[in-house]
């Protein structure tokens, strides 16, 4: 066996792949990246067991069709370091691999193909397509809520749910709730919830540019797939019931605050450093046209900074978590952001003003 290919076209699909393989792993298969030729492509395969990537890309030179597996951050680090503009042979010898460039030559382990691990065919159940910057937005916009290593095992990760022309990710980390909601271009006649692994999560968001390139989504009976122009992904789903993120949705909120976005996080951001490293409250005093926030320290320190918001109703007193807060600020995008509030110990409800996209609840603490 030979192939030969170009290091750039070689290189990208095995960055791609990358994301899902584990290094230290009990099955030394799993470091290794699947390389097969048929039918005159390359795809390369990488997978934990819980979540799998195949890359392609066409070879200009004829090959014969071929299994072989290598170790992958090593022949990653080797192809990052060649120059650009070169090309790589590959050619088999036993139980090795000769990698050659130019002047270099590299001898790596190959371990048998045949005990590289797929991921079990399966048929999809519900299928549509987003656009890729579609999709990277309703990830975005939710995923720093996620829970990470909570016993509660569904809240690590992130619930998607189709519902006839619509699609929401939610998440949650029981102290505060993210939502983001797309029309589909076309009715699916059909609900189906599931929950996405937090790893599975942030290598969706790795691989997807922020381009209008349409990809194809599948939910299975207990996986996920996204096939894009250069890559598939699959998941396996974590195995159980989201919480039903409607019943802690606030209801009643009479106060209702419109605050310039950047000047609400600086403001927070400045106050945030006086306080408690531990607990990270921050009080908002609220009163007509005025929102104060403050923040102390075990070491008597404090920090208070007022800003004009638009607001006309009865004084108020608040703490949240300022990361919560920060979090939220970070992820919307339009100049304004509404705040719904209904009293000192219920959820504030966050939005940005006029854009009903996304709604961020966040569960208020008591300083």
């Amino acid at each position: 066996m030979q192939i030969t290919i170009a290091r750039d076209q070689f290189l990208k699909p095995l960055m791609q792949v990358s994301g899902a393989i584990e290094r230290k792993h009990t099955l030394p298969v799993l470091s290794n990246v699947l390389l097969e030729v048929r039918d005159g492509h390359l795809s390369m395969t990488g997978t934990d067991l819980e979540i799998e990537l195949v890359a392609s890309v066409a070879l200009e030179q004829p090959c014969a069709d071929t299994k072989i597996t290598l170790p992958a951050k090593k022949l990653l680090d080797i192809c990052k370091s060649l120059p650009d503009g070169s090309d790589i042979t590959l050619t088999s010898q036993e139980h090795q691999v000769v990698l050659t460039s130019g002047q270099s030559r590299f001898s790596l382990l190959s371990l048998a193909a045949e005990d590289f691990p797929n991921l079990e065919q399966w048929d999809g159940e519900v299928e549509f397509q987003l656009s890729r910057l579609e999709l990277r937005k309703l990830l975005e916009s939710t995923h720093f809520s996620m829970a990470n290593q909570d016993v509660r095992y569904y809240l690590n990760g992130m619930s998607f749910e189709v519902e006839n022309d619509e699609i929401k990710t939610v998440a949650t980390d029981g102290h505060r709730l993210a939502i983001a909601q797309k029309k589909l271009p076309q009715s699916l006649n059909s609900q189906r919830q599931l929950i996405v692994p937090r790893k599975g999560v942030q290598e969706i968001m790795r691989l997807m540019p922020a381009d209008d390139q349409p990809v194809t989504i599948q939910f299975g009976a207990n996986h996920i797939r996204i096939t894009d122009a250069e890559f598939t992904f699959t998941s396996k789903l974590v195995d159980g019931r989201f919480p039903d993120y409607r019943r802690v949705l606030p209801r009643g909120g009479d106060k209702i605050i419109i605050a310039n976005r950047e000047w609400l996080r600086n403001a927070l951001h400045r106050v945030s450093i006086l306080s408690n490293e531990k607990f990270r409250g921050v009080r908002l005093n609220l009163s007509s046209g005025m929102l104060k926030v403050s923040a102390n320290n075990p070491e008597q320190e404090q920090a208070e900074e007022v800003i004009e918001v638009m607001y006309q109703g009865e004084d108020l007193e608040i703490g949240f978590n300022v990361s919560y807060l920060l979090d939220v600020l970070n992820t919307i995008k339009t100049d304004d952001v509404s705040i719904t509030l209904a009293d000192s110990n219920s959820s504030a409800l966050m939005e940005a003003a006029g854009d009903g996209e996304a709604l961020y609840v966040v569960m208020p603490m008591r300083l």
